[in-house]
């Protein structure tokens, strides 16, 4: 362990410090499709120690039971942290195989919410395929949800703030006629919808974020500023149609969600250097994050986390700048315990990090 755990009154708790992931684990042989997370030694977000001794945190007793593909995101206007999770349990639970549940699986996420990181409420569900006039979209699935905060979503003067969350996921979207899903040529795209708060009154479908023509899945995205005050995004995403594996695109559109905005491919075989046989759908599950002493510009520390599938688990990858894509990260004191899968990072505070240190019990 780092120094972290001896309580220092001269630091400000609100500084960056330390990181928080996230995931699930492989284990065709156990019920490890629950969430689990892993803390930074420190401040180094290349050594990870697990909370809780390695043993789940969070386990849902809706749906399928199972959850898997976790995301973290805090709420910068209440403070309130929130997981969201694909409702699938593929070990021990429902035997249907991927064709099934990619065409009559759960459309509901899994949510859990925290004001501390310690505390957590009872899990509760929200519907991605659920319409505010109460009708139902076709949707297939909903797997790998994530969301970026927009300050200023809604127009000024908007009932309840500007801000909102940005959600992005994965679903087969099917005519709404075709509601046994029987289309085996609908495609997995990427849709995208809005939400304040991860209830289901504030939710609203937005439409289709990423269509190829194929099937894509697992998009995790990240921004950066721009010298000029604008903000570029970036989003990666899983390709398993055309060989493009995860590849990596880029827009300085600011409502970067909507239909018009304008991307541009920047790397294609991310992480294929990690299959055994460098075949680049062997990757899938990717997860970025920034050095939290990022100050916005290209030659800062960016992290992307790569699962090598079936089992082995994430893999690291770096890069100082995002414009150039990603490398395999050479650190032989990188450290993450095995099988770890598909998840996603926050940034913490000293007092968030100090908290979960003291919360935890089994770090010494």
């Amino acid at each position: 362990m780092g120094d972290s755990t001896v309580a220092n009154t001269a630091v400000n708790p609100d500084e960056p410090y330390g990181y928080l992931l996230v995931h699930f684990i492989e284990d065709p042989d156990g019920y490890a499709e629950r969430i689990y997370m892993d803390i930074s030694d420190g401040d180094n977000p290349r050594r990870w120690i697990p909370l809780n001794g390695g043993k789940p945190i969070l386990t849902s007793s809706l749906g399928t039971t199972g959850v898997r593909d976790p995301h973290i995101i805090r709420n910068p206007e209440t403070g309130v942290w929130t997981i969201l999770a694909t409702d699938l349990r593929v070990f021990g639970g429902d035997d249907g195989g991927w064709g099934e549940w990619s065409h009559h699986g759960s459309t509901r996420l899994i949510v859990w919410q925290s004001d501390d990181l310690v505390h957590w409420s009872e899990p509760h569900t929200l519907d991605m395929a659920a319409k505010p006039d109460g009708t139902r979209l076709e949707l297939g699935m909903a797997w790998a949800c994530e969301c970026l905060w927009v300050p200023d979503y809604y127009p000024q003067g908007h009932t309840g703030g500007r801000g909102a969350f940005v959600m992005y996921w994965s679903s087969k979207l099917f005519a709404d006629a075709d509601t046994e899903h029987a289309d085996e040529r609908v495609t997995d795209s990427v849709l995208w919808g809005v939400t304040t708060d991860f209830t289901q009154e504030s939710y609203e479908y937005g439409g289709v974020f990423i269509d190829t023509g194929g099937n894509s899945i697992d998009t995790t995205m990240i921004q950066r500023n721009l010298p000029d005050g604008g903000t570029r995004t970036y989003r990666i995403t899983k390709d398993n149609s055309f060989g493009n594996g995860i590849w990596m695109d880029a827009t300085d559109a600011r409502r970067w969600w909507l239909p018009d905005a304008e991307w541009t491919r920047v790397q294609t075989h991310i992480g294929a250097a990690y299959v055994p046989d460098g075949n680049p759908s062997g990757v899938e599950g990717p997860a970025v994050f920034a050095n939290h002493h990022n100050c916005g510009k290209p030659s800062d520390e960016w992290y992307l986390f790569v699962d090598v599938i079936p089992s082995i688990g994430y893999r690291p990858m770096t890069t100082h700048d995002l414009d150039q894509g990603w490398r395999m990260l050479d650190d032989p004191e990188y450290s993450l315990t095995a099988h770890t899968k598909h998840g996603g990072v926050a940034s913490l505070t000293r007092a968030d990090y100090e908290r979960l240190i003291a919360a935890d019990g089994t770090i010494g």
